[in-house]
């Protein structure tokens, strides 16, 4: 498509489509389509004037190319159609503005005296009535004072400032509420962008493919551990379903064939394939929506404060009335204190401010339940990481497979996988694919396999106990015991590996060592974590005390500032909180959820187990520890914008109120700059709390660390 240029500037671009109109979808189709585009790093859309503004940091010449060739019919544009956009929102809500002022004016200029002096009382009964229905409930809350000044405005004759103040309280009720659905839209779209993807199984194989591309009728596959994607019915295989989440129920329920599974439900046992019912889409963004909603009962204790606030300020506000009019006998005065409250911008400003930091979280793959964890993750001191796939990377590898008992390394790794498959965890998927990758098959000769959370997988072989796991699982809780002879070898085992000890029978057959690396970015990050706050940084291993020692070095901590976790880690978090911490909990397995739920903000790997992030207050996508500095960065600087709030909304209505009573300002102009205060610290709240410049200077940092 032709386009022309019409300003630019280093790494930004304005251009003009070729075009007299364009729609609301031809705009997404283009907006999406420049943010698809490589070294596109943000673009803007304007279908009235048919722009586009693209900030880039790629090759100039290749975006010109790009823009060049876009063609709205081209299948390769329409399947990056947004299911959702903000753009229907936004339109919707500047028509109603614009239709109100116009009218306003309107009836100013044009209708005559008498008939706009019916028309403002039969706009006032609403606002009468909602006053003193909050008197006839024994509350003084704000619809009280609108109540009054326009009552007493109309008392007075004044037909002119009752109809200002009421168009003043609709604009203003009109634009918080296009404020807190744009809120609310904006952050239900950050989070159905991040596109999950599903096990569906096709002409005999199974295939890894994007929800979005799940057709009615094909066939899904969950196992253990996974979450139910969308709704449909059982075809094949057994599992046990907890579906607490969606209908309560404590006890984990049974699926067969033909029973129906439901979307956000998590298979704790067994494994089992569905035929999908319906497509992902508009279904999967309203659960998004809804959930958001009821995250925001959830509410942090400051916003919580806000209301609570805003509400006991309404009888001083009427108080300074009843004491201006007795000092002053000046009615206007009076009614001008009445023009001014606190409450709007309270009860505005610092649940945007939330929504606002929720929404920033999911600009970095970050989804937060509600808003009490920022505010528990701003006060976090102590930060509990769990070792495999959080500190290190999570696709660790099988380095060497070391025989016990007389048995060899293929049947102890044939014997691990069999075991291993049906836990879904970095270590365990170690094991299957070295299995794989030595041409190792094996078939389904155990009994049903048990996972003893925390600690690792026990089932029976041929009548005989297997049990796999951390070192304390198989030589503490199972006593199983090494053979004398091989007591050496056993010690001589490198302790820079992760280790997983199979036994049978009691006796230790096998130890598999797993190269589990560091994060690179690990030091850096937790020396960036305690410079912004947390001061106790504990690594949670079932490893023994020489490898938990060797990641403590690579860290660049002592062995004191981290933790063998030879019991549960649920205790630990529990032990920490009774010691005054606040404790934030990172994990990525099923042996992970009880602590993640012990913690007052759990955080899980968006790659982990499904059970883990159902659990979780936070995930994080986690392609790097970055977004936990970021991710306690915008918490911190939630809370420094909510006390930034407090002291303007305070301190500016309280001068409005001085003003208004010594006879400077009249109530029109009193309501105005209230109501204009509301929503320009409204439209702050709303603004990103990082710069954007941080993501890519905290990448630097690292790379030069």
């Amino acid at each position: 498509m032709k386009a022309f240029i019409q300003h630019e500037s280093r790494g930004r671009l304005r251009v003009r489509m070729h075009q007299y109109r364009m729609s609301l979808e031809q705009a997404d189709l283009l907006e999406a389509y420049l943010l698809d585009q490589p070294g596109v790093k943000s673009a803007a859309v304007h279908e009235r004037t048919c722009c586009a503004t693209v900030c880039y940091t790629g090759s100039r010449a290749e975006l010109l190319h790009a823009i060049g060739r876009f063609d709205y019919r081209s299948p390769a544009v329409t399947a990056l159609a947004p299911q959702h956009s903000g753009r229907a929102l936004n339109r919707e809500y500047q028509e109603k503005l614009v239709n109100m002022t116009i009218f306003h004016l309107a009836r100013k200029l044009f209708l005559p005296m008498p008939l706009r002096i019916a028309y403002t009382a039969v706009r006032s009964l609403p606002y009468l009535w909602r006053g003193l229905t909050c008197l006839l409930r024994r509350k003084l809350e704000v619809e009280v004072l609108d109540a009054l000044s326009i009552g007493v405005s109309l008392l007075r004759s004044d037909f002119n400032t009752a109809g200002s103040v009421m168009f003043l309280l609709n604009v203003g009720a009109l634009l918080e509420e296009w404020t807190r659905k744009k809120s609310l839209d904006d952050l239900a779209r950050s989070m159905s962008l991040n596109v999950d993807r599903v096990w569906v199984r096709s002409q005999g194989t199974e295939v890894l493919m994007p929800i979005t591309k799940v057709k009615a009728g094909d066939e899904i596959i969950v196992r253990s551990g996974n979450m139910v994607p969308l709704d449909g019915t059982v075809i094949e295989g057994e599992a046990m379903v907890n579906q607490a989440a969606l209908t309560g129920e404590s006890m984990p329920v049974r699926k067969i064939a033909g029973a129906t599974v439901y979307a956000g439900t998590v298979v704790e046992e067994g494994e089992c394939v569905f035929a999908a019912n319906a497509v992902d889409g508009a279904s999967r963004y309203d659960k998004i929506v809804s959930m958001i909603e009821e995250s925001e009962k959830l509410k942090s204790g400051t916003e919580n404060h806000a209301l609570e606030l805003a509400d006991r300020l309404v009888p001083w506000c009427l108080a300074g009335t009843v004491v201006t009019y007795a000092l002053t006998r000046n009615v206007t005065r009076a009614i001008s204190i009445l023009m001014v409250d606190f409450s709007c911008a309270l009860k505005l400003s610092m649940p945007l401010a939330v929504l606002s930091a929720m929404r920033e979280c999911g600009s970095y793959h970050i989804t937060v339940k509600g808003g009490k964890y920022l505010e528990a993750l701003s006060k976090a001191d102590t930060i509990v990481f769990d070792k495999t796939g959080t500190l290190t990377h999570a696709s660790p590898k099988v380095v060497k497979v070391v025989p016990f008992s007389g048995c060899d390394e293929e049947e102890v790794l044939k014997l691990a996988a069999c075991l291993e498959e049906h836990f879904p965890h970095s270590m365990a998927n170690a094991v299957v694919r070295a299995a794989k990758a030595r041409g190792i098959t094996h078939e389904e000769m155990h009994t049903e396999v048990e996972y003893i959370v925390a600690h690792g997988i026990a089932s029976r072989v041929r009548g005989e106990r297997v049990v796999i796991g951390s070192h304390h699982f198989v030589f503490e809780d199972e006593k199983c015991v090494i053979p004398a002879a091989e007591q050496q070898k056993f010690d001589d085992l490198e302790p820079e590996h992760s280790h997983l000890y199979l036994a049978a029978c009691g006796q230790l057959v096998g130890v598999i060592c797993i190269a589990d690396p560091l994060r690179p970015e690990a030091r850096h990050v937790l020396r960036q974590l305690r410079a912004i706050g947390v001061t106790n940084t504990v690594m949670m291993t079932g490893d023994s005390d020489r490898t938990a020692a060797a990641i403590a070095r690579q860290v660049g901590g002592s062995v004191e500032n981290f933790v063998q976790m030879m019991n549960d880690k649920a205790e630990y978090v529990q032990k920490a909180k009774a010691e005054g911490h606040t404790v934030v909990m990172i994990g990525d397995g099923i042996n992970d959820s009880p602590a993640l739920s012990a913690a007052d903000v759990g955080i899980a790997i968006n790659s982990g187990a499904a059970i883990a992030r159902e659990i979780a207050d936070i995930t994080i996508k986690a392609d790097s520890l970055e977004e936990l500095v970021q991710l306690k960065s915008i918490a911190n600087a939630m809370q420094r914008r909510v006390a930034s709030n407090y002291r303007f909304v305070l301190s500016f209505n309280s001068a409005l109120i001085i003003l208004g009573a010594l006879g400077i300002l009249q109530p029109a102009t009193s309501a105005m700059l209230h109501n204009l205060s509301t929503i320009g610290i409204s439209l702050k709240s709303m603004t990103n709390l990082l710069p954007e410049k941080t993501q890519s200077q905290l990448q630097q940092e690292n790379t030069k660390a």
